[in-house]
Formats: structure tokens, C-alpha cells, sequence
């Protein structure tokens, strides 16, 4: 198989020809891998291999399914590979090992998937870009300058880069969303429960983070939900099941639908044109296909939701870290983390309890607060990204806001970050490039990133659909319809196509 016939298949279609006995997949992982090795000093998504690992898995027969040997990376955090670290991009856990496969690996693996490797990401997939200072600054295929977004970046340009055709990823305020945008990636979050976090975690950032897949076609993301999905043992939260495979929905019809869209961020303030042109441009594409769509508006109380938020995603960090300390044996230090991740875990230390639970019950009420737009509505759309994807070093902190952090850090107070604002400026900012995903996140409902847009740079720009709870099955049915009409499969940039 050449380059560009392993270009020309997403993950199912390589499988079936593996199944047919017309490539075998120590072949697609000799490629991959070729591929990595090629690609990968340009844009920096494989941050670690697991080549001998995959190639006696290759060699000695994997598993029927359908993935059955395909070559897959797997972000490095939360997905636990038994043997190897899951580092988070955080020095602190650097040096230790996995002791068990977490169950979607085991989920991802009995699917025939190979697992090669794993995925770049920020320092505890904490924001929307990958720059990392463990793993260093990950590049989108589309402009080696920009950002492939986060925090599932390297899953991103891994996949936009033809390096493998899905890869995983987490979603905790929009970080399997983000990155399809910034790449022209399908991507979608599942509902809350969807997929297993056992056997070691229970809710991830109290129910806001699912794992899943970034893929180029819809019906890989499809296939691949059908082969993790289900609660394992004792799972704290279990969605109703689906009434038939996604699959199947991905093949069928797609009923006219009623959506409501809106181009108001509900958090953060400005929506670069670009961003509302594709917008539009899927407004009037919906339309095309016969689909009810009216402009409508979706009550939010951006502020309050904002520091809710990141209050919550504070205690979250400084629990995590605890967490690791108590499992392993490992004193965190300042030295272990970066300034920003210290700072945020000081001041996560510092919150009182009653202040976490107000946090919380804010997040809860959000789904009150737009669940009447989900009874007129089947489905939300709005743009995924208030930007298209931004050049490196434009999200992080500021150099006198580095300065900062770094002093408060060696302080080692979190009552001293609070004193100085952060939360309040970070909760400001740190929602302008993504003024929609985390809100879903909090909700809990499926939404997905549809790569139906290129601005006149060449950049990806995705539109954001939402469904109703526990309803992935209506998005599939609209993204494959989508896929048809607007196909975006053999849309690839020219770093991907570079080795014929």
C-alpha cells in the first residue's frame, strides 16, 4: 500500500482491507510509523511510541472488529496503558508506570485497533492550545505557525496529517471539539457517561469530561462510540441507551429537523468574521436540505457561569495532583508543574469546600437555564471557535502575567493567588476563543464540530451542533447527511499529501 491509498481510506475502509486479506496490518502500522517519523519533526503530535509494543500486537493477530488493524494513537491523559506512563504533559508524572489498561483502552483494543503511541497536549489538558513546556509546542498541518487548538491537539494535527486516521481524545470544556475545528476534523463529544472511566476514575471534572475520538469521517466516530460505549463496573452515571447502534445512523436518513442557531457567544465577547461566515454558510446548507432553522437565543449567564467554571476546574487540579501523590508515593513541588498549573492548584487548595459546592450548583443550573431551547429545538448551532485557529503564543499568559504566577508559586500560597484577582481575570479571559463548548460540557450533552468551512487563508472552520440529552444518534444521522453534501473526507493539507 502506498501512502496515498493509506490517505485514501479512513479507519473503516483500512480495516475492511485487512479483513479482506488485501493488506495485512503490520503493513498499515509499518506506514503509520513511517509517517510519524517523516511528519512528526514538523508538527510535534507523537510525544511517545509504543512501536515494539504495537508491532508483536500486529504480527501476532489482533482482534475482529471494527478496527481490526488499524493503527490508532491515544492521547496521553486519562487513558491508561498498563506498562507506560500517562503523563498529562506534567513532569510530575513523567516517571510512572500504568498499572492496568483503563477501560476504554481495553474497549479501543477489543475493537481491533493497534495502539501506537501517544499524543501531545497542554500541561493536564487544562487549556485550548498545546504548548507545553514537558513536550514543547505542537503545530497545526493547516499553518505550521497556529495552534492546532487543545487540549486534544496532537490527536488533532496526528490525524489532520494523515499520520493515522482517528485518534483519541477528552472533552472537558471543549477539547475534542476545539482541535477538530482548528484541523478539519470531525469531532464529537458524546453525552455525559457515555464511555467507561473506569476502573480508577469515577466523574472527571464532575461529570464535564468524555473520551472519544477525532476522526476525518463520521462514520469512524460512529463505529468507534458503538465499540466503548456502555457503563462498566460501578459507574456513577449511565445516559439510556441508544435505540440501535450509530452506525446504522450514520446510513440512514436524516428527518427534517427543527434548529434554532446563534452566533452570540454565550461567554467571552467577540466572534471573528470568519467564524460567523461559516456559520451562515451551514445556516443556509441546512436549509438546502430541508431542515426548519430559525435564529433564536439561548439564555446564559456567561460571568457567573465563567468563574463557576474554573472554580470548579481549580479543585479539580489540586485534587488530581493530591491524587497522584497518595497513589504513588510522589510529593508534587513546584518544580514538578508548570507556573500557571501551580498557581491554579494553590488556589484549588484554597477554596473553601461551601464555595466548590455553590461552584458546582451554578454549573447544574445551566442545564435549567437553557433545557427550554431543547424542547422547541432538536438541535443548537452556533460556531464552534470564536477565531479561526490563532499563531502560537497568542492564548498563553502574558510575560508580566508569567512574572506573576511564577512569584505567587514560589510563595506557595493560594490565598495570596486570590488576592491578586486571577480567577476573576482568568474566568474574563480564558473564554473569548471558546465562548460555546464548555457549556455542553457542563450540561452534559452530545455536540459535535463539523469541518464544513475554509476561510480564504486555507484555515479549517468548524460549526458547532448540539443535541438534546442522550441523543447522539440525531447528530450522527446530521453529520453524515452533511458529509454528503458538503464532502470534506479528501480535504487534507498539503503536509499530509508530502509523501505521495
Amino acid at each position: 500500500m502506498t501512502h496515498d491509498e493509506y490517505l485514501s481510506h479512513d479507519a473503516t475502509g483500512l480495516a475492511e482491507r485487512v479483513q479482506a486479506g488485501e493488506v495485512q496490518a503490520l503493513e498499515l502500522l509499518e506506514i503509520a510509523i513511517a509517517r510519524v517519523e517523516a511528519l512528526n519533526p514538523a508538527v510535534n503530535a507523537v510525544v511517545y511510541r509504543m512501536y515494539d509494543e504495537a508491532r508483536a500486537a500486529a504480527a501476532t493477530g489482533v482482534p475482529a472488529g471494527p478496527f481490526t488493524g488499524v493503527p490508532f494513537l491515544a492521547k496521553d491523559l486519562l487513558s491508561d496503558h498498563a506498562g507506560h506512563p500517562t503523563t498529562g504533559a506534567s513532569r510530575l508524572r513523567e516517571d510512572i508506570r500504568m498499572p492496568v489498561d483503563s477501560e476504554l483502552v481495553r474497549r479501543v483494543r477489543a475493537a481491533g485497533s493497534i495502539v501506537m503511541g501517544k499524543t501531545n497536549l497542554p500541561e493536564w489538558g487544562i487549556v485550548p492550545f498545546t504548548e507545553s513546556e514537558m513536550y514543547g509546542t505542537c503545530s497545526n498541518p493547516w499553518d505550521l505557525e497556529r495552534t492546532p487548538g487543545g487540549s486534544s491537539g496532537g490527536s488533532a494535527a496526528a490525524v489532520a496529517a494523515g499520520i493515522v486516521p482517528m485518534a483519541g481524545g477528552g472533552d472537558g470544556g471543549g477539547s475534542i471539539r476545539i482541535p477538530a475545528s482548528c484541523c478539519g476534523l470531525f469531532g464529537m463529544k458524546p453525552t455525559r457517561g457515555r464511555t467507561p472511566t473506569g476502573p480508577t476514575n469515577g466523574l472527571l471534572w464532575r461529570g464535564a469530561t468524555v473520551e472519544h475520538v477525532l476522526t476525518r469521517s463520521v462514520r469512524d466516530s460512529a463505529a468507534m462510540l458503538d465499540a466503548t460505549r456502555g457503563p462498566d463496573a460501578g459507574a456513577p452515571t449511565q445516559p439510556p441507551p441508544p435505540d440501535r447502534p450509530y452506525a446504522a445512523e450514520v446510513k440512514g436518513e436524516c428527518a427534517p429537523l427543527r434548529i434554532g442557531w446563534t452566533v452570540q457567544p454565550f461567554l467571552g465577547n467577540d466572534v471573528h468574521p470568519d467564524c460567523v461566515a461559516a456559520l451562515h454558510d451551514a445556516v443556509e446548507l441546512l436549509e438546502s436540505l430541508g431542515h426548519s432553522v430559525e435564529e433564536t437565543t439561548v439564555p446564559m449567564g456567561g460571568a457567573a457561569f465563567s468563574k463557576a467554571f474554573l472554580t470548579m476546574v481549580a479543585c479539580e487540579l489540586a485534587a488530581d495532583i493530591a491524587d497522584v501523590e497518595r497513589r504513588f508515593g510522589k510529593k508534587a513541588s513546584r518544580s514538578d508543574l508548570e507556573a500557571p498549573t501551580w498557581a491554579l492548584a494553590l488556589l484549588g487548595r484554597s477554596i473553601p469546600g461551601s464555595e466548590y459546592a455553590a461552584a458546582l450548583r451554578t454549573l447544574e443550573r445551566t442545564g435549567r437555564d437553557i433545557g427550554p431551547s431543547f424542547e422547541r429545538y432538536e438541535v443548537v448551532l452556533t460556531p464552534t471557535l470564536a477565531s479561526p485557529p490563532p499563531r502560537h503564543g497568542t492564548l498563553g499568559p502574558t510575560k508580566p502575567e508569567e512574572r506573576l504566577l511564577g512569584l505567587l508559586g514560589r510563595l506557595g500560597s493560594g490565598r495570596l493567588v486570590r488576592a491578586a484577582g486571577l480567577l476573576e481575570q482568568a474566568a474574563e479571559d480564558a473564554f473569548d476563543f471558546i465562548p460555546w463548548t464548555p457549556v455542553f460540557n457542563a450540561t452534559g450533552q452530545p455536540a459535535m464540530s463539523v469541518p464544513l468551512h475554509w476561510n480564504d487563508d486555507g484555515l479549517p472552520i468548524g460549526v458547532h451542533l448540539v443535541g438534546r440529552f442522550a441523543d447522539e444518534g440525531t447528530l450522527f444521522r446530521l453529520a453524515a447527511q452533511l458529509e454528503r453534501a458538503r464532502p470534506w473526507f479528501d480535504r487534507l493539507p498539503e503536509l499530509a499529501r508530502s509523501l505521495g
